[in-house]
């Protein structure tokens, strides 16, 4: 694939409102900032080049090329995409007493890979009042200081980018599904740096159907609430279809209704659910909101999980066949209605440097049927 430099990332993406604020361009040069949930190029460059547009999950992304990458299989668009196993999860008793979201998975593999020098560093997303603030975190304990979900969208590679810059290597990171796709890309070394060294140790995905526009969903909320007292925030899986909203005394809950016009455009241009491009991937679990669903999808992934556990980080149950049934659904439509947008718009297989998505004619009826 041939790329291009800045100028045709902000025309392809930022400008055509396809952005997602994921951070991958930013902290690579002086030119792409982030500000309050949104992207903004304030400088031109000129480079015919750049690893903005290399690693962007928005334009020329080609999910066969980083199936091959990755795990050594052409990808075939199957709803969860590589899945060496799939389990129910939750933190072990290392780390129960511990504060995380629902099963607290996550918190506890990167507590666990971080404590027992599996990873350097992990980047994560914390929060500035309501504002998801990408981080570098070397402190084991400092990963339950942002162990909360945010449900914006947040330029967490940001924060990868500046530690990579920093010379750090071996790194975790946290990822939703397009900033996960961002790092396979990075990690494919497409701009063929013959010094280029994988700068990751371990990808732990998130599910996400959709994020939401932080300025809109603060202004919602600010209407609503006092924005000081927010403890916590969670939306729990279905059939709940309901915005929870903690405060230091008692809760407020609202339908989702209510918030989905704050989803970006970006999402409906995201064909993966479960973060197929990520080491391990991990979501809530439907119907039991204390507890996850795990899948692994490489083997690095697999060494930390089964050492995680036998160390008593992490508790492994099997996942029943309706869950999974359910999930494969969920994660089907959300690819159907991609790919249904991305033809709509041109956006498949188009002209080269404004494509968002590349797939066969054959996966695409795949995935359509």
């Amino acid at each position: 694939m041939k790329h291009f430099g800045a100028v045709k990332l902000v025309d392809s993406v930022i400008s055509a409102g396809l952005c997602c604020g994921c951070g991958a361009c930013i902290n690579l040069c002086p030119y792409f900032h982030s500000y309050r949930g949104k992207t903004a190029a304030i400088f031109p460059c000129n480079l015919e080049k750049g690893r903005c547009f290399a690693y962007c999950p928005k334009v020329e992304l080609d999910p066969d090329a980083l199936s091959r990458f990755l795990f050594n299989k052409p990808y075939d668009g199957s709803p969860l995409g590589v899945c060496r196993s799939i389990h129910v999860s939750r933190a072990g008793a290392r780390v129960k007493k511990r504060a995380f979201q629902a099963g607290g998975t996550v918190s506890a593999l990167m507590y666990f890979a971080l404590r027992n020098k599996r990873i350097s560093g992990a980047i994560l997303t914390g929060r500035q009042g309501l504002l998801p603030v990408p981080a570098l975190v070397t402190r084991p304990a400092d990963v339950f200081l942002r162990s909360l979900s945010k449900y914006a969208a947040a330029p967490t590679l940001a924060a990868l980018n500046q530690a990579v810059a920093d010379g750090y290597r071996d790194l975790g990171v946290v990822a939703t599904p397009c900033q996960a796709a961002a790092v396979a890309q990075m990690r494919s070394n497409p701009m063929d740096d013959p010094s280029f060294k994988d700068p990751t140790a371990l990808v732990v995905g998130l599910f996400c159907t959709w994020a939401l526009d932080f300025r809109r969903f603060e202004a919602f909320l600010a209407e609503r609430v006092p924005l000081k007292e927010i403890v916590k925030i969670d939306i729990p899986p279905p059939p709940a279809e309901v915005l929870e909203v903690y405060l230091k005394e008692g809760k407020r809950v609202y339908p989702l209704d209510e918030i989905r016009a704050f989803v970006p455009e970006a999402c409906d241009f995201c064909p993966d659910m479960t973060a197929e491009f990520a080491d391990i991937s991990v979501g809530v679990l439907e119907g039991r909101p204390d507890m996850n669903t795990l899948i692994i999808r490489t083997e690095r992934g697999e060494e930390i999980v089964r050492e995680a556990r036998r160390l008593g980080y992490l508790e492994l149950d099997e996942l029943p066949e309706e869950n999974r049934e359910h999930l494969m659904w969920a994660a089907a439509n959300k690819k159907k209605r991609c790919i249904i947008r991305c033809r709509e718009t041109g956006k498949l297989n188009g002209e080269e440097g404004t494509a968002c998505l590349r797939l066969s004619a054959e996966t695409t009826e795949r995935i359509l049927k």
